[in-house]
């Protein structure tokens, strides 16, 4: 579980003065997948320290930038051990690297490769030309579904307590024996599968850019289907409903935006300020009209 390498030069293989150099971060995913590309060839790998962040969001943050990429070749002494001078660094890594100034302060070209880690044997190959299709991130279903089980999971371990103390309400008001006792965890559980679950596999096709207003979009349906099939709980309660549920589903979809490659770090920011306080409003006054209302939304 140790997430991040020591930054430095690496040797893939057995590498000459004369052969390239790639450039990557320490977290140790893509450390040990930039390694994986490239078994069986001669290459050097010199590793910035991103404090084990990946290349992009190290990039966002500032940590895989021009300054870092100037320590590493200064501190590896990488001009004794080449003797050409051309880095080699990943295409998301652009965001944090201005490589006018790397060449003037270390002398080395640095050339932006690929986006794909994958991509980088046929990069070499082809005399370190990019096609096209090496600077077009897709971003299809099962690309973002293949990241809901982690966002999945931790929405889940920071529900538990909320969990638990939703079940003990449930089973105060109705029995811990009847299944009614399960109905607000029921609630709960929905709002998380539509922040963490529908809002990605349903992205390009939700209104406005806005992520947390996605979430809160497939939230606000997942309420009405409850409102719908349980019509006959109290004002009260159905205004908790439609305030909790939207914002649950809201900030989930909104920390989805560190797994998609269409947001920006100002945007992001923009985004949160705006509605980081709407989302805790409404679930503040959602919980207290649920608690005024006895739970009437599950009679």
């Amino acid at each position: 579980m140790s997430y991040l390498v020591p930054a430095g030069l690496y040797a893939i293989g057995t590498p000459a003065p004369s052969d390239p150099v790639t450039v990557t971060a320490n977290y140790k995913m893509s450390y040990d997948l930039v390694r994986q590309a490239l078994a069986g060839r001669n290459i050097w790998l010199l590793v910035l320290e991103t404090y084990g962040i990946n290349v992009w969001c190290a990039a966002g943050k500032g940590t895989f930038g021009t300054g870092e990429v100037v320590r590493r070749v200064e501190a590896s002494g990488l001009a004794r051990v080449v003797t050409h001078r051309t880095l080699l660094l990943p295409l998301l890594g652009a965001a944090g690297v201005k490589a006018l100034e790397v060449r003037q302060r270390t002398g080395f070209t640095a050339r932006f490769s690929t986006i794909r880690i994958d991509d980088l044997p046929a990069y070499l190959d082809n005399d370190q030309r990019a096609t096209s299709a090496m600077g077009e991130l897709t971003f299809t279903a099962g690309e973002r579904l293949v990241l809901v089980p982690v966002e999945l999971v931790s929405a889940l371990k920071g529900s538990l307590p909320i969990l638990a103390g939703l079940y003990l309400l449930g089973g105060i008001r109705f029995g811990f024996a009847a299944p009614t006792a399960f109905l607000p965890v029921v609630v709960w559980l929905g709002a998380l599968i539509a922040g963490a679950v529908v809002t990605p596999l349903l992205l390009p096709w939700l209104p406005t850019s806005s992520f947390a207003v996605k979430g809160a979009l497939v939230g606000l349906l997942w309420s009405l289907l409850l409102y719908f099939l349980a019509a006959t709980g109290s004002v009260l309660q159905t205004t908790a409903l439609f305030l909790i549920l939207p914002a649950v589903s809201a900030f989930l979809a909104l920390n989805f935006t560190g797994s998609t490659p269409f947001t920006s770090r100002s945007g992001v920011k923009k985004e949160m300020r705006l509605s980081l306080p709407l989302m805790a409003g409404a679930v503040l006054v959602g919980a207290v009209a649920w608690i005024m209302g006895m739970f009437g939304l599950f009679h």
